[in-house]
């Protein structure tokens, strides 16, 4: 019997995050959870044959479960601790993902999760204004005071005081990799625009980030800046980069 779908289905914000969770929790996780229950078992089969008279050796199977349980217990947080920051970060996809969704009914095309090798990109829109990378960044928000980040054209800084160029670097990478794959599938080369937006945050671009080619924002306001740029792209085209980046995605084998 053959599958009735002839290709892959389109990708969900997060799913990348969603496969790295349910990693984390019934690859790794679960092993540690069984050593320890088992562990338990023996111990309490042991007391068991003790109670009732049944040549008893408790001892040996309660010193190996108090020996093993601390250590998965260890191993157990540490991942806990992992799928708490994946989820925090796949929830920051879903809610972009639910803002950029209204683009549609302006013909705007919408692709999350993008993959490719090493890394995905979290959004792309193609829009009459352009081709738009999309990076969402999940940061927790301080304990106190209003959490804004601000963007001077070459850095990021927080007002919990953590300061980074990295998503800058990683958007332009993803914008230069998504440049090149238009143009080898369409054989035309189009202007993308990097964006990175911080769900909960306040963004506030200084005087010298206007050189950046890179926007900063609230992905709340994204929708209504993307809707109303500048046209720059004809339909036909819009369809061409789709269709393609739509046939990369279906056709894309994980390793």
């Amino acid at each position: 019997m053959k599958s009735p779908l002839k290709d892959n289905p389109l990708r969900n914000p997060g799913e990348s995050l969603d496969r790295q969770i349910d990693e984390l929790i019934n690859g790794k996780a679960m092993p540690y959870i069984l050593i320890i229950v088992l562990s338990f078992i023996f111990a309490g089969f042991e007391w068991y044959r003790w109670y009732f008279e049944v040549k008893p050796n408790p001892i040996v199977y309660t010193i190996l479960a108090i020996t093993v349980t601390p250590y998965c217990l260890l191993k157990l947080l540490s991942i806990r601790k992992e799928v708490r920051h994946l989820s925090q970060g796949r929830d920051g996809e879903k809610a972009v993902g639910q803002y950029l969704e209204g683009l549609r009914e302006t013909s705007a095309k919408v692709f999350h999760d993008i993959p490719a090798k090493g890394f995905n990109i979290d959004h792309v829109v193609i829009a009459k204004s352009g081709i738009y990378v999309i990076e969402t960044k999940t940061y927790s928000k301080p304990d106190s005071g209003q959490p804004k980040v601000i963007f001077d054209g070459t850095s990021l800084k927080f007002s919990s005081g953590f300061s980074t160029n990295k998503p800058l670097i990683q958007v332009e990478a993803s914008s230069n990799w998504l440049r090149t794959l238009i143009k080898e599938t369409t054989g035309k080369s189009f202007a993308i625009k990097p964006v990175i937006v911080f769900p909960g945050w306040f963004a506030e671009p200084t005087s010298d980030a206007k050189s950046s080619d890179i926007w900063v924002l609230n992905p709340k306001g994204l929708p209504t800046f993307i809707a109303n740029s500048k046209e720059k792209m004809a339909a036909e085209d819009m369809s061409l980069v789709a269709f393609h980046l739509s046939r990369y995605i279906r056709s894309y084998k994980e390793d």
